[in-house]
């Protein structure tokens, strides 16, 4: 399927009106999220996805003809469930940032959500420029799969990497525009102190979370198009994960430690994508759907029943004295 403007429209359409919900709704107050809260969030975003899936498949979303909505709707489903996944590294990267500039609680989801906004239009913007590209040059096929191949192998070998926004160019750069208040103003990102326009740190951490998210997509979705190249499922799918990603970084942040071999599974997911990438341009040898969505289903769970059967070992503090 070509998506067409008015099928873009209405879904973007949604979209906001949805975040608007959310914001003004049910955020409208700045609060801490508990984790009773950020778990009913979790399973709203996933279940609106998955009817959205169901929609496919039923022939309520897209033009597709009644004997490919099968095939769409699974490629949804594992496109979902690759970003998703890979979602995880972008949780540890905002509790890293969150307690570097030791943000207060009740700040986080506003940044987060305007972080995510930014994250709709620039993922948005990066699918349809790497689809065009794979459609105009066919080698850009080769290119993505040794991204993904490279990326992977990079990831599995620098677990313990450590963040460090004061490096961050973009973020220097905004320093050097903008003045910086001491310390927060509430939850505005903009104030003004004796008729001068200042940031607060919250702008600051909204530009690193924007950088690193371009970062991450860079990854993300490259992988969803050795899935499909489907523009329609590309970006929905693609679009439901970013939505969700603010709940599931609530929810699960203080309980990712506990499966550390996740972070293993999701690099050789990127290497096996991108190796499928690479076959895909080279022979012209595609995997099923369904062998595809069983795979990514099998990488990642065995790296969650690893981290449950194998729990990480506890630092011993050394002996006083």
């Amino acid at each position: 399927m070509q998506m067409s403007l008015p099928w873009l429209i209405g879904f973007n359409a949604f979209v906001l009106a949805v975040l608007a919900i959310d914001l003004g709704v049910f955020h409208r107050k700045a609060h801490e999220i508990r984790l009773k809260e950020a778990i009913a969030w979790v399973v709203f975003w996933v279940a609106l996805a998955m009817l959205f899936d169901l929609g496919i498949l039923l022939g309520w979303f897209g033009t597709y003809p009644p004997e490919a909505r099968p095939r769409a709707a699974l490629e949804f489903l594992t496109g979902y469930l690759i970003e998703e996944s890979l979602s995880v590294d972008n949780v540890f990267v905002f509790a890293v940032i969150f307690a570097y500039f030791a943000v207060p609680p009740s700040y986080q989801h506003r940044v987060l959500f305007f972080g995510i906004l930014g994250a709709v239009v620039f993922r948005g913007a990066f699918i349809f420029m790497g689809l065009w590209l794979i459609e105009k040059f066919e080698w850009m096929m080769y290119l993505f799969g040794a991204l993904l191949v490279v990326t992977g192998i990079k990831m599995g070998l620098t677990k313990d990497k450590e963040i460090e926004p004061q490096r961050n160019p973009v973020l220097r750069l905004t320093r050097k525009i903008l003045p910086v208040t001491e310390g927060y103003r509430g939850t505005k990102f903009l104030t003004r102190i004796d008729g001068r326009l200042m940031a607060t740190p919250l702008l600051l951490i909204l530009v690193f979370i924007e950088t690193t998210d371009i970062i991450f997509a860079a990854d993300s979705i490259p992988a969803i198009m050795a899935i499909s190249q489907d523009p329609f499922v590309v970006y929905t799918s693609n679009i439901f994960a970013i939505l969700g990603l603010r709940a599931l970084y609530f929810a699960v942040a203080n309980f990712m430690r506990m499966f550390h071999y996740l972070h293993y599974g999701l690099a050789v997911l990127l290497v096996v994508i991108g190796c499928k990438m690479l076959g895909q341009a080279a022979w012209h040898v595609k995997l099923p759907i369904q062998a595809s969505l069983g795979l990514v289903a099998a990488i990642l769970g065995a790296a969650v029943v690893l981290s449950i059967l194998r729990p990480p070992k506890e630092k011993c503090a050394p002996p006083e004295g």
